[in-house]
Order: C-alpha cells, then sequence, then structure tokens
C-alpha cells in the first residue's frame, strides 16, 4: 500500500492538474469547519506537548505525529465509530487533507488504528500545560478575559444500568467462563456448581416486567453463594495445581472479589460500601449523583468546566464523586493562570454559595452572582442587574455547551474502555467544539479587515 502524507499542503493531488488548482482547495477546504478547526489548531506545539515522535525502527507509521492528532479531532467532528470514520476518511479529500495523508485509490481497512493512536495519546495527556498551549495560541480571539463562568457536568460512560443482580450475575458468568479454561488446559474435571440451573432461573426473572422485592432478594443471595463457591474453586485450582494466568486474568479476579464483599456487606448488613464498583470492565467509574428529574444517578466522568468567552476548559475532572463547590478558588486560580489577568467577574450556581467561597470572592474582589444574604445594600438595584446579567450568561451559554457537546461532538456516551482514554476522549470532544467556534471568529476577522 502506497499512502503518502502531505506536509504543509505542497503535495499535488492527482486530481489537481496545477498548483493554483490546488491553492483553490486548499482556500475551499479553510473555508469549510473542518478547514476552520484546522486553522484553531496550533500543531506544532500540540504535537511537542503529547511528545509524538517518528519510529526510529521499523516501517512508518500511516499517519504523522501531526496526523494522529487530526484524527482524534477528525473522530469528534465527524461523530461516528472508528469503523465508519476510517470508512469516510478513504472516501472523503477533506478528511486526508485535515489528518495530512493523501490515500488515492488506496484504502485503509485496520479501523482499530483510531483506538491504537487513543491509547498512545492518552499515556502522554497533560490537561493543564495542554490547555494553556491552546489557550495562548486563541487569546487574540477571546475577549473579556477578566469574566468567566464554572459549573459541573457529568460525561457519561457506555454501560449498561447497574442493578445488583446483573452486576453479580456478570462476575459468577466471568468466573465459570474463567474456570472452564483452567479446567480444560490442565486436563482435569470441572467441579460440580448450580451455575446451570440459575443461569436459566435468571433468564426467567430478567423477563420479569415487576420484579418484587421477594424475588430480588432471593436471586441476589442464590447468586452471592454461587459466587463465593466460584471464588473458592478457582483458589483450590490454583494452589493444586501452579499456573499462570495473564495480568488481566488477575485483575479481573480482584474486581470481582471486591464485587463480592461490596454485594455481600450491602446484602447481609445493609451497609453502603464505599468505592462501590458497578462494572467489571470499567472497575474505576462510581456512582455520580447529580439529583436530576429525569437522572438522579449518572455513570461516568464529572467534570468542573470553566468558561471564558464562550470558551470551554477542564477544571478538574474524576470519576470519583465530589462537590463542585469545593472548587471555587481552583477555578479561579485556573482562570487566572490561562489568561495572566486578574478575574473581576464569576459566575456560578447557587451550590458554589458557601460561606468560603463568598468570603473568598470578597477579599478578592470578584463579583458573583450569588443570593446576597442580610440586608440590600445601597446599590442593591445595580447589584440585582449585575447578578441576573451573569446567570443569565451562565445558565444559556455554559449550560448550553454542555449540551452541544455531548450532541454534536460525540460526548453523550463515550465508548472508550479505559480510564486514560475516556479523559482523552472527553478532551477533545471539548476542544473540536472550541477549535470550531476559534476557527470561525478568526474567519469574521479576516472577513471584516477585507470588508
Amino acid at each position: 500500500m502506497k499512502i503518502r502524507r502531505i506536509s504543509d499542503f505542497q503535495y499535488s493531488f492527482s486530481f489537481l492538474s496545477s498548483t493554483e488548482e490546488l491553492e483553490k482547495f486548499k482556500a475551499r477546504f479553510l473555508m469549510s469547519d473542518l478547514g476552520k478547526i484546522y486553522s484553531a489548531i496550533p500543531w506544532k506545539n500540540l504535537v511537542k506537548s503529547f511528545k509524538i515522535t517518528e519510529a526510529i525502527k521499523g516501517p512508518d507509521c500511516i499517519f504523522s505525529p501531526q496526523g494522529k492528532l487530526g484524527l482524534m479531532f477528525l473522530k469528534h467532528y465527524a461523530c461516528c465509530s472508528d469503523k465508519r470514520l476510517i470508512e469516510q476518511l478513504n472516501s472523503n479529500y477533506n478528511y486526508q487533507f485535515f489528518c495530512g495523508i493523501y490515500l488515492g485509490f488506496d484504502t485503509l481497512e485496520n479501523y482499530k488504528i483510531v483506538s491504537q493512536i487513543r491509547c498512545e495519546l492518552a499515556a502522554d495527556l497533560n490537561i493543564s500545560s495542554t490547555e494553556k498551549i491552546l489557550f495562548n495560541y486563541w487569546s487574540k480571539y477571546i475577549d473579556e478575559q477578566e469574566k468567566a463562568t464554572t459549573d459541573a457536568t457529568c460525561y457519561e460512560s457506555e454501560v449498561r444500568y447497574p442493578t445488583d443482580q446483573k452486576l453479580l450475575k456478570e462476575s459468577v458468568d466471568w468466573c465459570y467462563k474463567q474456570m472452564k479454561i483452567i479446567c480444560k488446559s490442565l486436563g482435569v474435571k470441572l467441579p460440580r456448581t448450580k451455575y446451570l440451573k440459575w443461569s436459566k432461573r435468571y433468564v426467567g426473572y430478567s423477563k420479569m416486567r415487576r420484579k418484587t422485592t421477594k424475588k430480588r432478594t432471593s436471586i441476589t443471595r442464590a447468586f452471592l453463594k454461587l459466587l463465593r463457591k466460584l471464588l473458592a474453586e478457582i483458589k483450590t485450582l490454583e494452589k493444586q495445581h501452579y499456573f499462570t494466568m495473564p495480568n488481566r486474568f488477575y485483575k479481573t479476579l480482584n474486581t470481582v472479589k471486591k464485587i463480592f464483599s461490596q454485594q455481600y456487606l450491602l446484602f447481609e448488613k445493609g451497609e453502603k460500601p464505599k468505592n462501590r464498583i458497578v462494572s467489571i470492565s470499567k472497575d474505576y467509574l462510581r456512582p455520580i449523583v447529580r439529583g436530576k428529574e429525569i437522572k438522579k444517578v449518572e455513570f461516568g466522568a464529572k467534570v468542573n468546566k470553566l468558561q471564558i468567552d464562550g470558551i470551554n476548559f477542564i477544571q478538574k475532572i474524576s470519576f470519583d464523586n465530589f462537590n463542585e463547590g469545593t472548587q471555587f478558588k481552583n477555578t479561579v486560580y485556573k482562570a487566572q493562570g490561562l489568561t495572566n489577568r486578574k478575574i473581576k467577574i464569576l459566575g456560578a450556581d447557587a451550590i458554589y454559595a458557601t460561606n468560603k467561597n463568598r468570603v473568598f470572592a470578597t477579599s478578592n474582589h470578584i463579583q458573583t452572582d450569588f443570593k446576597p444574604k442580610g440586608r440590600p445594600s445601597k446599590h442593591h438595584k445595580e447589584q440585582k442587574k449585575l447578578k441576573k446579567m451573569i446567570t443569565k450568561e451562565r445558565a444559556s451559554r455554559l449550560e448550553g455547551g454542555f449540551g452541544k457537546e455531548k450532541e454534536h461532538y460525540h460526548l453523550k456516551k463515550i465508548k472508550a474502555k479505559t480510564k486514560p482514554t475516556e479523559i482523552l476522549w472527553i478532551f477533545f470532544g471539548i476542544h473540536t467544539a472550541n477549535c470550531l467556534e476559534i476557527g470561525r471568529r478568526m474567519q469574521n476577522q479576516i472577513l471584516q479587515k477585507v470588508a
């Protein structure tokens, strides 16, 4: 396969007969939304930040260091699966232009290259330093840098809704499957269990429209006993036959043991466990209680975000639940670190309006939209108008940005499989939206100068 790279748009496409036509193609590309994203990315500095280098030994990678970053931005712009992205890349010259490759009549068939690049980049992601690079490049197009808004949201992982019964059933299935593999490789008889009996009963239970407390209790008790027996049988096999398994096996086994101990405490003693595991494959996920009407609990990464003139930045990202009200000071420091200016106005939700945050805001002369305490001041009418403006900015622009990213930049359900790649997925989704906004502002400034 002779796939060629494009360096700074210098390669002449076979369907373009002259340099003049190439320039026309380039100009048309830069006028598109994808071209605006391209012009808003500081490619060289981002490559340095991610520490992407060419391979010294072996064949060259299809994608250059810049092309690898381009593929990640393209993923969230196209808002599709890895397989669909590669299919579109094969037939779309604009996509190839963006990633710096020219396929011609060749095609890429290995769609797993997208996840391989994602894993490579996730290992070297430093959110604070990378966002500083982006802000420095965008600062000319960001106005009112003394004003900011902040709020938190949850970017949900693609995981089935975890009930205790589902979690125990999955743990039992995994243990039984591993025990069968071990016994087959060792050439020993499979220990007797009631796995088949309770698997059939679970099918009937899962089909029940209304699952009564009595049914839930009986199936939970049965799976706890079965899981304990299976874990004991695996332990016995390990003692009797000295075998080794891949690291992934031992990692998942430890997760299953934690699930058993947590579910046992919950069922027998009614104790709610700390750091509750809700998925075997994603043991880092925790229930994020949000208190929304539609979704009281979400499962994914909670992100406290900072917005300056419509451009979003990540202040804190965590898979453990946290109170965003405690991040008020850190948000101010993050904003001042990015802009190198003192924050004068900061809009925040009512959860941020603690006494500590009020004292901090007053001592640093930061105007907020917190509901005032005590008697109204002399200038309460003017303050009320200003607070209304700040609240409107936060409620419409910042919270509207949450919905835009989730609906149009592939952040509604995070389909990455590991913790680092989920964080990278969220990072590129947020900043793809930012790049398009900045690219449009850059284009508007050029058009104003021409006019």
